[in-house]
């Protein structure tokens, strides 16, 4: 999962973005609301999380901004203001959730998964391709019953092909829902992360993920 992280305050948002890849999200990071939307609109991305005091154009206003190109996907607001009427200004402004700071890490955790949950239908906390299960609440994966150990970009890359089951997933997509734009990665990445989890899932699980020669990789029912 990839999330967009415009926070102006350089601690903070180092603190959000080390605990969020540590969960396994991927997470690019502006200072700014211009250099916010630049990046929303140059990337693709799960989840927006704004902090609404920002330089120049402010929280509120990418919000906005963001919603008027039509642009959907889940928006978290962050801000120090506790009046019921910046909440209600910042919901009209088309943000999704709220989050008052200091905040508990969890709860971070936990509301992002809630809005990726809800934006992607069915709502479920399980995955499930054949016998390939994923908890993404827990993180845990098994096959055939028995569990996975995954790194988090084995897991990230596994999580994004299981959303799209049946669908062919073209390396190209996948280098830009899995890494970050500081990633600066070879031609072969995702050829040695695809082969990576085939190991893990075994000689049965291996056929799962299809490579579709040209174009990408499935991941199929057996």
């Amino acid at each position: 999962m990839k999330i967009l992280l415009v926070e102006d305050d350089r601690a903070t948002g180092s603190f959000i973005k080390r605990g969020l890849e540590e969960e396994g999200f991927v997470i690019d990071t502006t200072l700014t609301g211009e250099a916010g939307l630049q990046s929303a609109q140059s990337y693709s991305y799960d989840l927006f999380i704004l902090d609404i005091m920002l330089p120049g154009i402010g929280g509120l206003e990418v919000c906005r901004l963001l919603r008027q190109a039509n642009i959907n996907i889940p928006i978290l607001m962050l801000t120090g203001k506790r009046e019921v009427a910046d909440r209600v200004q910042g919901l009209n402004s088309g943000a999704d959730d709220y989050l008052i700071k200091p905040f508990a890490f969890e709860e971070l955790v936990a509301r992002i998964r809630a809005l990726t949950r809800r934006a992607k239908q069915p709502v479920h906390s399980e995955l499930k391709t054949g016998h390939l299960i994923m908890d993404i609440t827990t993180r845990k994966v098994t096959f055939n019953g028995i569990g996975i150990e995954l790194t988090n970009k084995e897991y990230a890359v596994l999580e994004f092909l299981m959303l799209n089951h049946d669908v062919v997933v073209t390396r190209t997509t996948l280098e830009q829902h899995i890494w970050n734009q500081e990633f600066e990665g070879n031609s072969n990445m995702i050829d040695v992360y695809i082969q990576r989890l085939r190991n893990k899932l075994g000689k049965d699980g291996a056929a799962l993920i299809q490579t579709v020669r040209g174009a990408g990789y499935r991941l199929v029912k057996i």
